[in-house]
């Protein structure tokens, strides 16, 4: 029988006349811990989210084409892109693929264009290409040579932070143990190391260089995976779509998991709903 976390999964929640959102998790792959993320986004989005196959074959390309032919078999023709860490990667494909980085946001909101219309970009956690390769080649080395002990041992730490992290966000905490139990699994692992190689081998700026739609990024204050100042510059001086940064305090990598609310009322904002 096969497991069902070895294919692309889709929850869609919200009616189909609201404004809706993508959500494109980052390497972990799922959507286990932006749960008080979506209780606060439900009312106001048709929020559509994804959790990636533990799969090894599959590029960046493959990635963003199964997302688009997901979307469009839901009849989800129009939205913004939320792109989580890695799910970064995933989304400058997509809009590659959608033809979206000519586009002016009036002609993305076209009616009776063919295929998926990317409204806006909104990076959490995000970016272009990664700024520190050096880190994330180590990190590269250190999964491959790490002993399943090891990787049990850090996940039991992570378990204990983020109780404490995730202690304002309950609906996120009750999760935490299923985010755990997955990221046990050896084919997760594995699928997450792959996931790591394809971010390495990525290069997405000619794509950015090119996207006139809308771009934000929101930010953690305590991030320490991906810093938040040569992403914004780099956005700054060569994406022409960049509008703005949101960094948030306390929140860290997953600022949507550790900071919530805030995170919400912004993205909200940013899609001119308001809160």
């Amino acid at each position: 029988m096969n497991d069902p976390l070895d294919s692309l999964q889709v929850r869609v929640e919200g009616r189909a006349q609201r404004p809706a959102l993508v959500y494109l998790p980052g390497i972990h792959g799922d959507w286990t811990m932006i749960t008080s993320f979506r209780a606060r986004m439900r009312p106001q989005v048709r929020l559509v989210e994804f959790s990636y196959p533990r799969t090894l074959t599959w590029t960046l390309d493959d990635y963003a084409g199964a997302v688009l032919a997901a979307l469009a078999a839901r009849s989800v023709d129009a939205g913004w892109l939320l792109g989580e860490s890695f799910g970064s990667q995933v989304l400058w494909r997509m809009l590659e693929q959608c033809g979206a980085p000519a586009q002016n946001p009036a002609q993305a909101r076209e009616p009776g264009r063919a295929g998926f219309r990317p409204q806006g970009v909104i990076l959490a956690g995000g970016f272009v290409r990664y700024p520190w390769m050096g880190l994330a080649r180590l990190a590269a080395h250190a999964g491959r040579r790490t002993p399943a002990w090891g990787w049990r041992l850090g996940l039991r730490a992570y378990a204990l932070y983020a109780r404490c992290r995730h202690r304002h966000a309950p609906e996120t905490l009750a999760d935490v143990r299923e985010f755990i139990r997955r990221r046990l699994e050896p084919a997760d692992r594995l699928a997450i190391r792959h996931r790591l190689r394809l971010m390495l081998e990525n290069d997405p700026r000619p794509v950015a260089r090119r996207t006139r739609l809308p771009v934000y990024t929101l930010v953690g204050a305590l991030d320490p995976v991906v810093p938040a100042l040569p992403v914004r510059h780099w956005l700054q001086r060569h994406c022409p779509g960049y509008r703005g940064c949101r960094t948030v305090l306390p929140a860290d990598h997953n600022v949507l998991g550790t900071a919530p609310q805030r995170s919400a009322e912004q993205i909200l904002r940013w899609l001119g709903i308001g809160t």
